[in-house]
């Protein structure tokens, strides 16, 4: 089982101290950082400044947000970013949601899971270097005059290098969009996962990869989770229970909420429709109380070196391929310490496996 991290996905507010980061979690041995896209730094800017820092270190957009860029535009972007790293990246794709991409990019929300198997299909097009022609119910090229264009757009082809092996991972929710990345995806970003209801995430992916002629073995599953050692468990868990809240509560609408709706499938749905239900009236102070810890220590690892093998096994048993490490501290150097002892444990985890 490989490593992951990732960047704030707000403001990164001092450029040195995640140079220091990234530094640190190459020179550790994990595989790949990522950089999110919510409503603060976009996610390609902080990945080239990063990679022009580092020489071993995967990163990947952790996500570029469908329908925020033309396809090919994510595809430019993407090639510039694998040719500047010496292949270094990775592309991720998610749809976000409405709040975010009619709120504050102001363009319909519609179809997310046919618009992000259209910018798929496209990129792959342009990474192998094909004459750009395609239609599509979001995307026509060239714009023909019937969709709205002057009847001058021509087929191009990309004047980069190609690069057919450019993976592109997508983080799905949803049971369409699980069976879609399965179907059609180098590797899936999970997150609101819960090891011991894998197959609620598993299964659609796993169908989805059958219906396109290969097993599910094919993609990489990589998902995480907050990483902490300490001798108090219960006080751990507290400390986590806000952003679980905010998480139930806030990414999303009391209709549409992708991470309260994977909860649910995995059992909890009583639990989060009372913590939704609490946050939209406002009363936030009491959602997060009505957070249940045994929720939290599923979708975390808490406790002593020994906890902390136990659950990055139960990960790797039921076919996580990546863990992306969430490492505790109030410092870069705590941080870093965090990653150490975990990258220890997780190295002495791959041994036993080999053996």
């Amino acid at each position: 089982m490989k490593a992951s991290v990732g960047l704030n996905r707000y403001a990164i507010e001092d450029w040195e101290e995640a140079t220091e980061f990234a530094l640190g979690a190459e020179r550790l041995g994990v595989d790949s950082l990522w950089s999110a896209e919510a409503w603060a730094h976009d996610a390609a800017t902080p990945l080239a400044y990063l990679i022009a820092k580092t020489s071993t270190l995967k990163f990947g957009s952790g996500i570029f947000q469908v329908g925020t860029r033309t396809p090919s535009l994510v595809a430019m972007t993407a090639m510039t970013l694998d040719s500047m790293s010496g292949g270094r990246f990775i592309l991720g794709l998610g749809t976000s949601g409405p709040q975010v991409i009619e709120g504050w990019h102001g363009i319909p929300f519609r179809k997310p899971v046919k618009h992000t198997r259209e910018i798929i299909d496209i990129c792959r097009r342009i990474f192998n270097g094909e004459t750009l022609a395609y239609e599509g119910e979001f995307w026509e090229l060239p714009l023909s005059v019937e969709r709205g264009g002057t009847g001058l757009g021509k087929a191009l082809r990309s004047g980069a290098p190609v690069c057919p092996n450019l993976p592109i991972y997508v983080a799905s929710l949803g049971p369409k969009n699980l069976f879609m990345t399965g179907a059609f995806a180098d590797g899936w970003l999970g997150t609101s996962f819960l090891p011991e209801a894998a197959e609620t995430f598993l299964g659609p992916m796993r169908k989805g990869a059958e219906s396109a002629g290969r097993t599910l073995e094919s993609v990489d599953i990589a998902v995480g989770g907050t990483v902490r050692f300490t001798e108090d468990i219960e006080q751990a868990a507290e400390e986590l229970k806000p952003s679980m809240a905010f998480q139930i509560g806030a990414m999303g609408s009391k209709t549409q909420n992708f991470y309260a709706d994977a909860y649910r499938r995995q059992g909890w749905a009583d639990e989060v429709s009372k913590i939704q239900g609490l946050w939209v009236e406002g009363r936030r102070d009491e959602a997060r109380r009505e957070v249940p810890t045994e929720m939290v220590l599923n979708s975390s690892i808490l406790g002593s070196s020994a906890d902390v093998a136990e659950k990055l096994k139960a990960y790797k048993d039921v076919g996580v391929n990546t863990f992306r490490i969430g490492p505790y501290g109030t410092s870069v150097g705590e941080r870093l310490d965090t990653l150490a002892e975990t990258m220890k444990i997780l190295r002495e985890i791959n041994l036993e496996t080999q053996i």
